[in-house]
């Protein structure tokens, strides 16, 4: 036998222990969904009971346990912004019995603490976008604006003068305002309150001008009368209030931004569970008492591909990091 002959045969015979050793692979992930889950299923939520993302677990979790007959509990693990829960998480075994919850300040903490025991797109692994929400920008009634336009005109006049609130140092509506001021060039100063409560009480008490709360959350003071909404950050309109426009109607299609929470696992976890998983999110997401319960919360029921998810978590990972780089913001 020539030693082209031997070398011919050498491959094919690899070439059929490449393709075993592939179908065995193939057929243990597709089995782990088979029989997927085989033990309690831990739903941990970064942030403390009450927060959105454990509202979520907490109504996603028992429907999730009638479906699969197995346990389905919520495990708050609260602490480090969000951090503690998260890189717990990213240690646990990669079989789609553990699973994050986490809203969209995910996608700030890299930028924040740039010394993480997880990195956010390398350690997970997306399974679905859950829910959005909508947040408005919103200035005190008296304040001579009536557009997005408007309060920047009168920013741009008034430089430094005109203050703006937010529930605390670094969250969310304080990096989507440094948003708004980097997009824009004005000069707006930011007050940190400790929460929302007294942060939007100050708003319209006249205190400060403006503030990016969440729609639900200023709704009733705007139909009240007691703070003006210039603008929905959202792709469209809402239709819990209609009249308003959005960013991109006035010239600022780069503010779209809005709230989000989705899940995700260990990044190891096999591709046909996460897709099984993915699956029983979607059919949730399509029930009436769970888009009732979205609803009374502000949510917009999202759902879609992880790829969809991922592809989400990657440009805002990458939109963060820049304001907070421009802007040098520092937590307390």
């Amino acid at each position: 036998m020539t030693i082209d002959r031997r070398i011919l045969l050498l491959r094919r015979r690899l070439a059929c222990v490449f393709a075993a050793l592939a179908s065995i692979v193939g057929g243990a992930g597709a089995q782990d969904a088979l029989t997927y889950p085989t033990r309690t299923v831990q739903i941990v939520v970064p942030y403390t009971p009450g927060t959105t993302a454990d509202i979520l677990a907490r109504l996603l979790g028992p429907k999730l346990s009638e479906r699969w007959k197995v346990a389905v509990i919520t495990d708050n693990r609260a602490g480090a912004t969000g951090s503690i829960g998260i890189a717990f998480v990213a240690k646990a075994a990669p079989d789609g019995h553990t699973l994050l919850f986490v809203p969209s300040s995910f996608s700030m903490i890299p930028a924040l603490y740039p010394k993480l025991p997880f990195d956010a797109l390398k350690s997970f692994a997306p399974v679905a976008l859950i829910a959005t929400g909508t947040v408005a920008l919103v200035v005190h009634p008296q304040l001579p604006v009536r557009s997005v336009r408007d309060f920047v005109q009168l920013a741009k006049h008034r430089p430094g003068e005109l203050h703006y609130a937010s529930p605390g140092n670094a969250s969310a509506p304080h990096l989507a305002m440094e948003l708004l001021k980097l997009e824009t060039g004005i000069d707006v100063v930011h007050v940190p309150y400790k929460g929302f409560a007294a942060a939007i009480t100050d708003v319209m008490g006249g205190h400060v001008q403006a503030m990016i709360p969440s729609l639900q959350t200023a709704h009733p003071y705007v139909t009240s009368g007691r703070l003006r909404m210039l603008a929905v950050m959202s792709g469209q309109r809402s239709p819990a209030l209609p009249t308003v426009p959005t960013m991109k109607e006035q010239g600022l299609p780069q503010l779209e931004v809005e709230s989000w929470y989705g899940a995700l696992v260990p990044a190891a976890t096999p591709a046909p569970v996460i897709a099984r998983v993915n699956s029983e999110i979607a059919a949730l997401l399509q029930q009436p008492d769970v888009r009732e319960q979205l609803a009374s919360q502000g949510m917009n029921p999202a759902g879609g591909s992880p790829e969809r998810f991922r592809a989400l978590v990657k440009s805002e990972l990458a939109r963060w990091s820049r304001v907070v780089a421009a802007t040098k913001i520092k937590l307390d």
